[in-house]
């Protein structure tokens, strides 16, 4: 099985912010942009949250809530209508698809998906991040493959039900893919669980950030121990330069590099990995089981 980390949502150059953490604790991940979508942030609803005033207040009108949105990964049935049959999908294409393509990314593997957040507060109605708040990777969402599908230039009759989904608006684009969910998760090689195969976490934890907590940049990443390739195990994929790792006691500090959207790890040379993102996505997703109509 391969373990992707695959970074998502907002950020400096896409977006312009950070994703917001709600004074309650709760993730919200803003879709990117995109003159071309059919979703505007104003029609999406996450964790029962409009993300049309939360994108207006966070970039100071510089994104309407009328303005498209690259809802991808789609990883929740209830964030805008669906059409009969939809289930969770996450699309890639470009570059960042020949990555995957190279690195044997298929049926079974695991996308964890993770952007940059920071707390945020409501003053006078409206959303503004907390001055004394620094941010931070976090974890926010996973999709298990169930199937890999390979879009050309018409959409399958039995992929309509997918049609408002991004990659489905760009057919006849090179090496454009779209990952299905599995309906339920299945990490130690059983039939499946009772967790769903895709899903969101809802809250900030401690357990899902990557950013480490006395780092001065949000790249300084503290991972479990097992996370450290060593000689005699292939490295996370784009992180191959010894340098940027460093044992730090049960640790795995980690200096991540600022370019690249998702990062491979083998999780056959890496059997840890397995068990702790099964317990991350059991912990923190409390249980989700719902992956589709």
């Amino acid at each position: 099985m391969k373990l992707i980390l695959s970074r998502k949502g907002f950020d400096t150059s896409a977006g312009g912010v950070p994703n917001p953490i709600l004074p309650d604790g709760r993730l919200l991940a803003l879709p990117i942009p995109d003159a071309c979508a059919v979703s505007s942030y104003a029609e999406i609803t996450q964790q029962g949250e409009s993300l049309g005033p939360l994108v207006a207040d966070l970039t100071r009108g510089r994104i309407a809530p009328e303005d498209g949105a690259h809802l991808d990964p789609d990883l929740r049935a209830e964030q805008v209508p669906r059409r009969s049959g939809w289930r969770p999908l996450f699309g890639q294409m470009g570059a960042a698809q020949s990555h995957l393509r190279n690195q044997g990314v298929g049926p079974g593997d695991l996308f964890l998906f993770f952007g940059l957040f920071r707390r945020v507060e409501r003053v006078d109605g409206r959303w503004r991040f907390k001055a004394t708040a620094r941010p931070r990777h976090v974890l926010w969402g996973w999709l298990q493959v169930d199937e890999a599908l390979t879009l050309g230039d018409r959409l399958p009759a039995d992929l309509e039900w997918a049609r408002k989904h991004p990659h489905c608006q760009r057919l006849g684009m090179p090496r454009n893919v779209l990952y299905m969910a599995r309906r339920t998760l299945a990490l130690q090689g059983d039939e499946g669980t009772s967790l769903a195969g895709a899903g969101i976490f809802p809250r900030d934890t401690a357990r899902q950030r990557l950013t480490a907590p006395d780092a001065e940049r949000v790249s300084q990443w503290e991972l479990p121990g097992w996370c450290y390739p060593g000689t005699d195990r292939t490295p996370l994929s784009y992180h191959a330069d010894p340098g940027r790792w460093q044992r730090r006691g049960d640790a795995a500090a980690l200096r991540a590099v600022a370019r690249g959207q998702e990062f491979v790890l083998d999780a056959g040379q890496y059997p840890e990995a397995v068990h702790w993102a099964a317990r991350l996505i059991g912990e923190s997703a409390g249980g989700s089981r719902s992956v589709g109509r």
